[in-house]
């Protein structure tokens, strides 16, 4: 199975970061705690490696929480911190304020020393497609998504939103798009639908998915769809998972479309319990 789907070219993502780095004092990039490795646009290590940097391993109740306090433990050094959370819920989030202080005390420390006494920290948010950066800027503004007026050296179309504890996001929609040569990472991103399912063969991705299911969580997988046992052949297992589902056409015929959607909602809905798909 191949995806075809390479958006955009990075020299342009490349230059904008660069330029919106200067006007802030830290970055939030945003992963899926399901696919940590995955959902990391390639090009923030190189370009933010000198800024400080939060990581926010978004969509934490539908991982494993071992595995994902194994991602915080190997990401993190002293200008990266990581944490995690979920942008819809807000769980997780009131960590923000506390680790950018952290990240940013020195600099801190020098503003106050020159009578500064409210400190703003900019900050720009980052992360690929459908990975919950929206959400995030909504829950930590609280709604609050007008602009705050114009920035030195900002173009009309930056926007800053402005929140309640002392930190202006910088929003810049469509800058980060992921770029993977890697079919695994395609996979990984179809699978959590940072990928349109326009663009991949329902049919075929359900099919890898259960075929990743039952090599990692035959239990999980057994348990959800109510099956004795599991075949070797990811095929027969979602033709089972149809017949328990009532995915089935006139004349007997397995509703692979129905049950390939069933599917892939019940597992980026997590009913099928806590699943990591990627380990440190």
């Amino acid at each position: 199975m191949s995806i075809n789907w390479f958006p955009g070219h990075m020299a342009k993502t490349r230059r904008e970061i660069k330029e919106n780095l200067k006007l802030v004092d830290a970055v939030i990039e945003i992963r899926d705690a399901r696919i940590v490795k995955s959902s990391a646009n390639p090009e923030i290590d190189k370009i933010c490696k000198d800024k400080p940097r939060i990581i926010l391993l978004n969509k934490a109740d539908l991982s494993e929480d071992d595995v994902t306090k194994q991602w915080i433990k190997t990401l993190s050094n002293n200008n990266v911190k990581v944490i995690q959370g979920n942008s819809l819920n807000g769980k997780g989030l009131r960590n923000i304020k506390p680790t950018l202080n952290e990240l940013l005390k020195e600099k801190h420390e020098r503003l106050k020393s020159k009578g500064l006494a409210n400190i703003t920290t900019r900050v720009m948010v980052v992360g690929i497609p459908n990975v919950g950066k929206s959400s995030f800027i909504n829950k930590i503004a609280k709604g609050n998504r007008a602009k705050t007026g114009d920035k030195p050296g900002v173009t009309r179309s930056k926007q800053w939103v402005k929140t309640k504890i002392g930190i202006e996001l910088m929003d810049t929609p469509g800058v980060l798009w992921p770029k993977f040569e890697d079919e695994q990472v395609g996979m990984n991103l179809a699978f959590t639908g940072a990928i349109k399912d326009e663009i991949i063969n329902i049919e075929d991705l359900a099919l890898e998915l259960v075929k990743r299911l039952q090599k990692n969580y035959p239990d999980r997988l057994m348990k959800r769809y109510k099956l004795e046992d599991l075949s070797d052949d990811a095929l027969e297992n979602l033709n089972a998972i149809s017949m328990k589902r009532g995915a089935v056409m006139s004349g007997g015929v397995i509703d692979y479309n129905r049950i390939s959607n069933i599917i892939l909602d019940e597992f980026r809905g997590g009913k099928l319990g806590s699943i990591s798909l990627e380990r440190p």
